[in-house]
């Protein structure tokens, strides 16, 4: 099996085209608008192939995109040209900005391939360094709920000329969902590529994280339902949470 996005980059938008992406930029909006310090640049971990990160560009937000894998990155970079996008290929225990963000996000469940507690307080230690005073730091993650419920499922994308089965598996000892992803892409000469991948996405727990963004330093946290402005229903799959640093 290969790296996590490193096949799959090429394809990933196609295999995700199902995502509401302007839905997602809607809803971060929200927050940044009742925020107490005006919000003009954003950092984005995590992004991906950009494609929140032009939306959020588009509508005037000054954006610094960091993401772990470089070929990620090179399809988000050709997204958003002409934007003013800076890019960073960094791990987010590692984060390094060149000055400090007026908020900084992290969406669809980036957190949770943080998979080793220890990195992830590191990762809050380095947002809450980075954050300008008053600033935002906002993020979901899939709950446990969500990640126990994915091991033993088998998923199928696919369309004309990509085929991806997705399996998972959850650890309840490592508190760990490991997907095994076979993918396949037809060529120009019409035969079939075939690559493989392994992601793996840890179960934090709402007290998990809540702790570890205190221990940073950040304070005011408020845990949200999935796109809501109300707190997550019981047996809810994703949750937002909302922290502040301190003017």
């Amino acid at each position: 099996m290969t790296d996590a996005y490193t096949i799959l980059a090429g394809c990933y938008d196609r295999l995700t085209a199902d995502v509401d992406y302007g839905k997602w930029a809607d809803y971060v909006e929200r927050h940044f608008r009742r925020w107490r310090r005006p919000v003009r640049s954003v950092a984005e971990l995590g992004c991906g192939t950009g494609s929140l990160t032009r939306l959020l560009a588009r509508r005037g937000y000054a954006v610094t995109a960091v993401d772990l894998s470089p070929d990620m990155l090179a399809v988000a970079d050709q997204k958003c040209r002409g934007l003013g996008v800076l890019f960073l290929c960094q791990d987010m225990s590692r984060l390094t900005l060149l000055e400090p963000a007026d908020a900084i996000i992290s969406c669809l469940d980036s957190v949770n391939y943080v998979t080793r507690p220890a990195a992830l307080k590191r990762t809050f230690q380095r947002v809450h360094r980075h954050l300008a005073p008053g600033g935002l730091f906002l993020f979901d993650v899939k709950t446990p709920l969500a990640l126990e419920g994915a091991g033993g499922q088998t998923n199928l994308d696919e369309d004309e000329d990509i085929f991806c089965v997705w399996r998972g598996e959850y650890s309840p000892r490592r508190r760990v969902c490991g997907y095994g992803l076979d993918l396949f892409v037809r060529q120009e000469d019409g035969s079939w590529s075939r690559g493989g991948e392994y992601h793996e996405e840890y179960a934090y727990t709402l007290e998990e994280l809540t702790g570890f963004l205190r221990d940073a330093g950040f304070q005011n946290v408020r845990i949200y339902g999935d796109k809501t402005m109300r707190p997550p229903r019981e047996g809810a799959l994703r949750v937002f949470l909302a922290a502040g640093k301190d003017l």
